[in-house]
């Protein structure tokens, strides 16, 4: 096992310098200028090569990779041209709220799908297996950007149940800094009324951001559960007298549940490296939002330091995943 992490570990820097050596010159070859972003349409011809100069656009493109690598050697991944803070101080900023919401997402793909996937491999050919064959169908095939509009119509704009979109009502004061979680902060410094009305805000998108990973949770644990309960161990635990629900809960879904564990663990990642979409349409401030904003305007230290921070989450999401996967189940081994 430690040579396996060892070698993984290794592996991680390649896959990362190849990472930001892709994105570094896809960003670059794109069209417009961003100088011109920078500056505004109406700023003078000085104005553009001062931040020319500034932001070093004129030097030939190697020269820039190679600058931009040796601030990433060390701990500088440069700064933004929109919000001309450092690159790192807006991931650090952004983070907190991405985290929070594919959290609480995963929590919902974690409750709602074992629950449906059980429900289901139980009640197998029952309407009930049907119902939840047909929801979890319809979430492998709905694509999430249209789920957060449908949702926004439905539940915001004609029953008026949840907010449109953002982390908390207009006016409302942030909860005391602790972790840049409002919910746990609000928990952590006792204010309710935030509480709630962060609960409240992140309900929609995290319902929809969780929705196609609940789905894909659902069928696979329904499948596992079947070919579980069909093993002859199975039928020898109800050959032994032991109760349905002890022979269901403490055997089937057990070792069931393998597979489906590696599964969440990659949604997580993916979560985490695929909120774009969800974040622009409910206008949740994370590193999604920031990462649409930077290529809108071309930002590319931006959109470098945001892809590199996905991969590497994705990247470690896969190690531990693996590593968990070898302490579930004694049958896996590393070499």
């Amino acid at each position: 096992m430690r040579y396996y992490i060892i070698r993984r570990l290794v592996l991680l820097v390649f896959v990362l310098f190849g990472l930001i050596t892709i994105t570094f010159f896809i960003s670059h070859i794109l069209p417009g200028n961003p100088a011109r972003l920078h500056a505004g349409h109406h700023a003078t011809r000085e104005a553009m090569e001062a931040i020319t100069l500034r932001w070093g656009l004129d030097k030939p493109l190697w020269q820039q990779y190679v600058i931009y690598l040796k601030g990433i050697l060390s701990g500088d991944l440069g700064d933004s041209l929109r919000s001309r803070r450092p690159v790192t101080s807006d991931l650090m900023l952004y983070f907190p709220a991405t985290f929070e919401l594919t959290t609480i997402s995963i929590i919902i793909t974690i409750l709602v799908g074992i629950a449906l996937g059980v429900i289901s491999a139980t009640r197998k050919d029952t309407i009930l297996d049907h119902l939840s064959r047909l929801f979890s169908t319809i979430g492998v095939a709905t694509p999430s950007f249209w789920l957060a509009l449908l949702l926004q119509l439905l539940f915001y704009r004609h029953l008026g149940w949840f907010p449109f979109g953002g982390r908390l009502p207009p006016g409302m004061t942030p909860p005391n800094h602790i972790t840049g979680l409002y919910i746990l902060d609000s928990l952590l410094t006792g204010n309710f009324r935030t509480l709630v009305a962060s609960i409240w805000h992140i309900t929609m998108p995290a319902v929809c951001l969780s929705y196609v990973s609940l789905a894909t949770v659902t069928r696979m644990l329904r499948a596992t559960m079947l070919e579980a309960m069909d093993q002859d161990y199975i039928k020898t635990s109800r050959a032994m007298g032991l109760s349905e629900r002890t022979v269901i809960y403490k055997y089937a879904l057990k070792n069931a549940l393998i597979p489906v564990i590696t599964l969440v663990a990659l949604s997580y990642g993916g979560m985490l490296g695929g909120t774009l979409l969800i974040e622009s349409v409910f206008g949740w401030p994370g590193l999604g939002f920031y990462a649409t904003q930077s290529v809108l305007t071309l930002d590319f230290p931006a959109i470098i330091g945001t892809t590199f921070l996905f991969g590497f989450i994705y990247i470690i999401v896969n190690l531990l995943t693996d590593i968990l996967y070898g302490f579930i189940d004694p049958r896996v081994k590393y070499e």
